[in-house]
């Protein structure tokens, strides 16, 4: 009985097909960050939002139209941000 050892280093680099999954679930992730960025925490869900498109895109997702929504939904956050501190004053606002 002879014992081997697998000497490849594929097995520490990560396949393909997991790299494109990650980037599919980034843009889901980014389309969803933005979309909830737009009514609360958009200081902080805005460029986590745009963080997470801009890798997805490049790491070549099949998601394309949502990392693309993603960054969009991001940046209008932190427009939504910029216009309300301007019109308030303030970082913190209220619908009220």
């Amino acid at each position: 009985m002879e014992l081997t050892t697998s000497t490849s280093t594929s097995s520490s680099a990560p396949r393909p097909r997991n790299r494109v999954r990650d980037a599919d679930g980034m843009a889901v992730a980014a389309f969803v960050l933005g979309l909830v960025g737009l009514l609360v925490m958009n200081i902080l869900l805005g460029p986590i939002a745009i963080g997470l498109a801009v890798l997805a895109l490049r790491r070549g997702t099949t998601r394309r139209g949502r990392a693309m929504l993603g960054l969009g939904l991001g940046i209008a956050d932190l427009a939504v941000l910029a216009t309300l501190v301007t019109m308030d004053g303030t970082v913190s606002w209220s619908i009220a």
